[in-house]
């Protein structure tokens, strides 16, 4: 399924190409729906009792057992821009938890693969989250200040002002650069089940800690507030600050 993404998006990554705007005004191209919808015709080939839940083609089979996860490109915004930190997201959920989880960058060729109950990969090489006693010493990363607003603005603040280092921008890299032990914590508002169910095996299986804002597990009905650490100790340091 990543290869065949793949194949849809890489021709048309800096290339002149129609940009619309979806009803909730976010970017769409040619390459998201190319490419979900190749991975979308090889579940149904596999797995055709299983449920499909796309960012662009939407939900079919939602109740299933098995749910397939999807976003096609995860970071649209600078795919359009040129810039490849976006990645494709396929995520499958076992009665609403995800136990598979993949990020594949089709431009670097990085391929992060997570699954319950075994270690992360790296392009085939194990990887783990690398230890972080304090908030004070972590890096902490979003995608944009633009997710929060009113409460959670506040909350992101007090968890940010406590941060070594702040920086926005990476989507779905972000998760990856964690898992592979680079950066200590990812906070996130106004997340949808496929922009978030592929990075919970994945942080799992490399030690880290995935939840929402309350500690709970994320699973396919989760608010869309995540919380995401590569250490418990932070995990709970921000879990603290963000309840206010």
């Amino acid at each position: 399924m990543a290869d065949a993404a793949g194949a849809a998006v890489r021709p048309l990554f800096r290339t002149p190409l129609a940009v619309y705007d979806k009803e909730d005004r976010s970017p769409v191209t040619i390459a998201d729906r190319a490419a979900e919808e190749a991975m979308a015709a090889l579940i149904r080939a596999r797995f055709p009792a299983h449920g499909i839940i796309g960012e662009e083609l939407g939900r079919s089979g939602g109740e299933a057992e098995f749910v397939w996860v999807l976003d096609p490109i995860d970071g649209t915004k600078s795919f359009i821009s040129g810039i490849p930190l976006f990645g494709t997201l396929i995520a499958l959920c076992r009665r609403g938890r995800p136990v598979l989880g993949l990020i594949d960058q089709p431009i670097s060729r990085e391929r992060w693969v997570g699954a319950e109950g075994r270690a992360t990969t790296l392009n085939g090489r194990r990887i783990s989250c690398r230890a972080c006693a304090a908030l004070s010493s972590a890096t902490l990363f979003a995608t944009t200040p633009e997710m929060f607003a009113g409460a959670e603005r506040e909350a992101f603040g007090r968890v940010a002002s406590a941060a070594k280092l702040v920086r926005f921008g990476a989507d779905c890299y972000a998760y990856g650069m964690l898992a592979a032990g680079f950066i200590d914590l990812v906070v996130e508002a106004d997340l949808k089940p496929y922009d978030f169910c592929a990075m919970v095996p994945i942080v799992e299986g490399a030690g880290g800690i995935a939840s929402d804002w309350e500690g709970k597990p994320l699973t396919l009905s989760s608010d869309g507030r995540v919380l995401i650490a590569g250490d418990r100790r932070v995990h709970q340091a921000a879990l603290a600050l963000l309840k206010g």
